[in-house]
């Protein structure tokens, strides 16, 4: 059940408003319906913008801690409401829509720490002679009004990797969230509000991407564009907003190597559950997995045994660790792939059909490098595996796709694992633990075609300020 106070809204001026149309939000899990969600336009995005407009210059950085202090409280008071919020609309497993709320809390909690300490840095102009005389340092601005466009399959914490660290550098934010999951950002908007958060810095604008989406980056006032989501929609944004800020943070094929030397039991319990987690529905899920040849087969069987003792079923009950993906379109495009698959010689090692409507998690054997569930990202609950001879070729297996976020190395030399990270084209690499594992003060983000930026408070944080530099000539005394 949804919180009895659940705001439906647009929220704008401070406040729940009603739109110019509405959009169903529907339970991934039962098709049920829900909430009726308020939706706008290009007028309630521009009404946005002049609100934004109102905060800068921003208010001083201790007053931005204090409203993300108290943001981060409100957050752990709410928890289980937050968490039930997610579970329905997003169809993610309740304990793992707890995990979620935990970690909002930690983004609001670093972000409110970076807010207190941002500072500017020195410049040594006395390095050269013509600096002789001049003292020199940089400060961080705000870079300005920020647009903000998230997915769904995090919808709580991947709003607040964009809210919090905009309110922490001080610039006014306007929210997109997924048209799927608009409930999770609208509570947050409301928990923003009842901790201090001046009217106006955030407006959160639901509704499609012609109708939001592009008004919201086409707009000349906007400076900054921060997006997660697909691939193709992210390039596209930076090709049409070419003199804005536009950070990306974009989808992967993830991989994991898992050498001859490894716990393979360990290996395959880690796997098995981040491979499935959300059903997969993360760009950092467990993908593709590449193991030497010498342990392929006890690989395999450790990793059947461990994926068919997960629960798949209601994401609302407390057993459940699969739940549904987001759509029946995702649905029926995973089936395709997974057919495509098993027709170009992969093996159903277990799952691969469907039960209640959802998919089974499934397991692949023998995938190749040009198969659909290899080379591009499948987000949904499907591990495909393949043996390897030496490690130079996992390596390049790891590197065949054009993605480039996050990967995974299990071994029980750390010394070579460190090596192999350094030719592992990915910016993160995971050694004896799953790729899909982040913590929300590290540096997260994807090299090649996953993106352009780095996540994190500390890191997010710099990205949404430009440095301003100061000098002062010293007269003679």
């Amino acid at each position: 059940m949804l919180p009895v106070d659940l705001p439906t809204g647009l929220f704008l001026g401070g406040r729940f408003v009603a739109g110019t149309d509405t959009l169903a939000v529907r339970n991934p899990y039962s098709g049920a319906i829900i909430a009726e969600v308020a939706t706008g336009g290009p007028a309630e995005v521009d009404r946005a913008v002049r609100d934004a407009a109102a905060h800068l210059p921003p208010p001083p950085p201790v007053e931005r801690a204090r409203v993300l202090e108290r943001t981060a409280e409100i957050l752990a008071a709410r928890a289980e409401d937050l968490a039930r919020v997610v579970c329905l609309e997003a169809g993610k497993p309740i304990r793992q829509a707890r995990g979620e709320v935990a970690r909002c809390i930690d983004t609001f909690t670093f972000a409110a720490a970076e807010a207190r300490t941002l500072s500017g840095e020195t410049v040594p102009l006395e390095a050269s002679a013509p600096g002789v005389g001049k003292i020199g340092f940089v400060r961080y601005a705000p870079v300005g009004i920020v647009g903000a466009i998230t997915p769904f399959n995090f919808p709580l914490n991947l709003v607040a990797h964009k809210l919090a660290p905009a309110i922490a550098a001080g610039c006014p934010v306007i929210l997109k969230p997924a048209s799927k999951t608009p409930l999770s950002a609208l509570l947050l908007a409301a928990v923003l509000a009842d901790a201090g958060l001046p009217p106006g810095a955030l407006s959160v604008v639901t509704g499609d991407g012609s109708a939001v989406g592009d008004p919201l980056v086409d707009h000349p006032d906007v400076a900054m564009i921060s997006f997660t989501g697909s691939g193709p929609v992210g390039w596209a944004i930076r090709q049409r907003a070419p003199q804005k800020h536009v950070a990306l943070e974009l989808g992967n094929s993830t991989p994991v190597i898992v050498a001859e030397d490894a716990d393979v039991t360990r290996a395959a319990a880690k796997i098995a559950g981040s491979g499935f987690a959300h059903a997969g529905q993360s760009c950092i899920s467990v993908q593709r997995v590449y193991v030497h040849e010498s342990i392929h087969a006890a690989f395999l069987v450790e990793l059947r045994t461990a994926v068919e003792r997960l629960v798949v079923g209601d994401p609302a009950t407390e057993t459940t660790d699969v739940g549904p993906v987001i759509t029946t379109e995702s649905l029926a495009r995973l089936e395709g792939w997974l057919t495509a698959a098993v027709v170009e010689g992969a093996e159903v090692v277990t799952g691969g059909g469907t039960r209640g409507g959802l998919l089974l998690p499934t397991v692949l054997d023998g995938i190749t490098p040009r198969m659909h569930v290899s080379c591009e990202e499948v987000f949904g609950p499907v591990v495909g595996v393949a043996a390897y001879h030496a490690i130079d070729g996992a390596i390049a297996l790891c590197n065949s796709t054009p993605y480039g976020l996050q990967a995974g190395i299990f071994t029980a030399r750390v010394d070579a694992a460190l090596r192999w990270a350094e030719r592992l084209e990915f910016a993160g690499v995971v050694i004896n633990e799953t790729p899909t594992f982040r913590a929300d003060q590290q540096p997260y983000g994807g090299i090649k075609g996953s993106g352009n930026t780095r996540e994190g408070p500390h890191y997010a944080v710099r990205n949404m300020c430009e440095p301003r530099l100061v000098i002062v000539d010293l007269p003679d005394v």
